[in-house]
């Protein structure tokens, strides 16, 4: 009999075939048996082939990354599960970091999240680490780009990912709590892509200004307008 997977890895995607390439041969471990998601929006490129190639199970949802996550974690098996976006870039010995957390019974019911880093060397880019960590140690608000580990069983009591286009990582961090989240002191380190694009001031500020509207009770629809 083939064991039960240790931990499903959920990863939204919209055509992104070229960072599902680059992302899923990095997730092979020793130490935890895996299930790979990869939770398609409705690719037209060959993001779902490729996932496939490479041993991934896909799941398909729309409406947004909230329903992709949501759907992802259901299909998943194991009993953690690891929300992982798609042009994230592990940190060596991610599986034993992630081990390490699953290993502590205590953690059953909380969540751990890695340390926020670009793959850029500007100032600003410095800068908006320095940002993020704060808003993490002080608000208990890491983004869905920071990743996040949580037991099915937490995940479940929380009422599963939010079926939200947008905000779905704050949602499920607010309801997680800030004295139940957990830094894993590693880097996951992302893209800068979009901040090279729109501009690092611009780009946080946005961000900034949607996530007051959603504090304040914004509809998200009207939220994804502003933000796209």
């Amino acid at each position: 009999m083939m064991p039960v997977p240790t931990l499903g890895i959920v990863v939204p995607v919209l055509n992104s075939a070229d960072r599902v390439r680059r992302l899923l041969p990095t997730l092979n471990s020793d130490l935890l048996d895996i299930d790979i998601i990869v939770a398609d929006g409705g690719s037209t490129d060959q993001t779902v082939d490729v996932a496939s190639r490479f041993g991934a199970r896909i799941a398909h949802a729309d409406g947004g990354r909230g329903p992709q996550l949501r759907t992802g974690a259901e299909t998943a098996l194991g009993d953690w599960i690891f929300l992982l976006h798609a042009d994230s870039v592990l940190p060596d010995g991610w599986d034993r970091l992630i081990a390490g957390f699953i290993a502590d019974p205590v953690n059953v019911r909380r969540a751990g999240y890695f340390r926020f880093a670009l793959d850029d060397a500007a100032n600003a880019a410095r800068r908006l680490e320095a940002m993020v960590a704060w808003r993490c140690r002080v608000l208990g608000l890491p983004y869905g780009d920071q990743g996040l580990v949580i037991s099915r069983r937490f995940l479940t009591e929380l009422g599963g990912v939010p079926d939200l286009p947008l905000m779905e990582d704050v949602s499920l961090v607010r309801r997680v709590g800030k004295g139940r989240l957990i830094p894993i002191e590693a880097p996951l380190v992302t893209s800068a892509d979009k901040f090279r694009r729109g501009g690092y001031l611009i780009r946080s500020a946005r961000n900034l200004f949607c996530l007051m509207l959603y504090l304040f009770g914004v509809p998200p629809r009207v939220i994804v307008a502003i933000y796209r």
